[in-house]
């Protein structure tokens, strides 16, 4: 039996690629088939739709990027976390602009299918699980306020920090990093 001449990540690579550049409304089955130079029919055999393709798109990506957060988390390294956001978007910056530039929303319209919604939850859970263990471990304080410090200092500010750089399709400059570590300390050391 002959091998298919496009694999599933062919059909997501090429939603990247395109979403990196015009944003999700940029990635239409059509648009994805030319690119990839596939016959349409193609596209459907590996995905019910353009909203599947792009949830598993944006899904793939939170994870890829979650998994340096959950490794520096893991081991109590959370400068590590604060500072993934530069690091990884410097290596991967057409997913760096997917993921940081867009909601989720934006890639899915209406209802996410199942088990897009299973993955976003575990996705979301872990996150606010380490958000806690921070405001536990290092602020000393797993109120609301400890909390808020957190989600400010582990992904707000690294966010914000490369945000501009990502709308000019540049990587982060050093710089953002130095920012980064200065807020994490002015944070930690006010707790």
């Amino acid at each position: 039996m002959a091998r298919p001449a496009f694999a599933r990540r062919d059909f997501l690579d090429a939603a990247l690629a395109l979403a990196a550049t015009g944003g999700p409304p940029a990635v239409t089955v059509g648009s994805v088939s030319r690119l990839l130079k596939a016959p349409t029919g193609s596209f459907y055999h590996r995905f019910p739709s353009r909203d599947a393709l792009l949830g598993e798109l944006w899904l793939r990506t939170v994870q890829a990027f979650q998994d340096g957060v959950r490794a520096a988390s893991d081991s109590g390294d959370w400068l590590g976390v604060a500072l993934h956001t530069p690091r990884w978007v410097r290596e991967h910056l057409d997913e760096g602009r997917l993921l940081l530039l867009y909601h989720r929303d934006d890639f899915v319209s209406g209802e996410w299918p199942a088990a897009l919604r299973e993955g976003v939850g575990a996705q979301t859970r872990a996150f606010e699980a380490a958000h806690r263990r921070f405001a536990c471990e290092v602020l000393g304080d797993p109120g609301p306020d400890g909390l808020r410090r957190a989600q400010f200092v582990l992904a707000e500010v690294p966010v914000a920090a490369v945000r501009q750089h990502l709308r000019r399709g540049e990587p982060p400059p050093p710089i953002v990093d130095d920012l980064i570590r200065a807020t994490y300390h002015a944070i930690v050391r006010s707790a």
